[in-house]
């Protein structure tokens, strides 16, 4: 028969061996969330940085600026040309040094806004028939007649041309060094102007 004495080393040991495991587990546990914690910042320095490459293009594609000098796109650059600085509440800092601590993400139109496809509109083809079809189409035939040396009088082209471009962005945050690139391609309708200097692809 065992006597008190001699159980007395056994409880000490089934209690170290207890703490230690518990120990272990709250270890684990710190390191999970540790991690967790990682992952979810990454993943919102990820999407601040997406959100503020998508809205650089949309603020480059809401000025005709890009289709008329691509290589300056931008109307109001951060440092260099076709860029853009951001601060946390998602307003674009005109003009501002990219290095000032309030920029949170600088976006940069990286390659420039570049056109893809371009074809002229045939008088032909233009829409008269309601007040929007005429307001969008009025500049398409100004001064155009069907008289030789007159625009379009011998090819039939109007004033007016179709066109895609593909617009990239890419936003690098300042803090984490998230880095994302945006490439939106947009159609829109340019001067036959703008389409034998920017666009002659």
């Amino acid at each position: 028969m065992k006597t008190m004495r001699s159980q007395h080393g056994a409880t000490l040991l089934v209690a170290l061996i207890m703490l230690v495991l518990l120990t272990l587990f709250a270890i684990g546990a710190l390191n999970t969330s540790t991690t967790n914690l990682k992952v979810i910042g990454n993943m919102q320095a990820r999407t601040e940085a997406l959100n503020a490459a998508q809205q650089a293009v949309e603020t480059v594609i809401s000025s005709a600026q890009f289709t008329d000098t691509p290589a300056e796109a931008v109307l109001n650059p951060c440092g260099t040309a076709n860029t853009l600085c951001i601060d946390a509440a998602g307003n674009i800092m005109p003009s501002a040094n990219p290095a000032d601590p309030s920029v949170l993400y600088t976006v940069r139109l990286n390659p420039q806004p570049v056109c893809v496809y371009v074809a002229a509109i045939k008088s032909s083809d233009l829409d008269f028939s309601t007040p929007a079809a005429i307001a969008l189409n009025k500049d398409c035939t100004a001064g155009q007649s069907q008289q030789h040396a007159v625009v379009g009088a011998v090819t039939g082209n109007s004033l007016c041309a179709n066109s895609v471009w593909d617009i990239t962005a890419e936003s690098v945050a300042a803090v984490s060094g998230a880095k994302v690139t945006v490439t939106q391609g947009i159609g829109i309708r340019i001067s036959t102007d703008a389409m034998s200097t920017s666009c002659s692809s």
